[in-house]
């Protein structure tokens, strides 16, 4: 199950920033405990930074298995080099190794549909190599996904978006999956 925290919260933050920060909190926590407080009430002081402690270990496991950037761009250009349909399958590949239940889509905004506990996301994937990307492909998938009433969709890209997309893909909460997220996602699906 995933849990869902505000974009800009205290936790949300921390999950993105580098692991020692979330240690150096842990350490202020603990410096202010010993400093501030009774001895007989340290134990309590020192339990609050315990969040701390665990966000700071969840994020330094996923920077350790984060792959490096020249293997990023090896994934990536090993991903360019393949054919559309190939790609798709990769994706196809890397989905269920998450536990999800993959359908393929055809004529569709949307190229893949993903189910797992009770939720459904859709995933277009098929301009992912295109060097322009406008706000059109987006708005379709938005579309569809309204209509298919599904929870989620994802947009796969290789080239950056260009702000007006960007923000059209914040406002109506489309996904995008690219750089070292994508490639994390293909690591050990693509043929070698």
């Amino acid at each position: 199950m995933k849990l869902k925290m505000a974009k800009n919260s205290l936790f949300a933050v921390l999950l993105r920033s580098p692991w020692w920060i979330s240690f150096a909190v842990v350490l202020v926590f603990a410096a202010a405990s010993f400093a501030l407080l009774p001895r007989q009430y340290v134990v309590f002081g020192l339990v609050g930074g315990f969040p701390f402690l665990v966000i700071g270990a969840i994020t330094a496991i996923r920077q350790f298995k984060a792959p490096s950037p020249a293997l990023v761009e090896r994934i990536l250009q090993a991903a360019t080099a393949l054919p559309g349909r190939d790609f798709s399958t990769a994706l196809e590949q890397a989905y269920r190794k998450q536990g999800y239940e993959v359908s393929a889509l055809t004529g569709q905004a949307a190229d893949l549909r993903l189910s797992k506990a009770g939720r459904t996301t859709l995933v277009a994937c098929k301009r992912w190599k295109a060097a322009n990307h406008g706000v059109e492909p987006l708005r379709a998938l938005h579309n569809y996904r309204q209509a298919q009433d599904a929870s989620h969709c994802i947009y796969v890209t290789r080239a950056e978006l260009g702000d007006q997309t960007r923000r059209f893909a914040l406002q109506h909460k489309v996904d995008l999956l690219h750089g070292a997220a994508l490639a994390q996602l293909l690591r050990g699906t693509l043929p070698r």
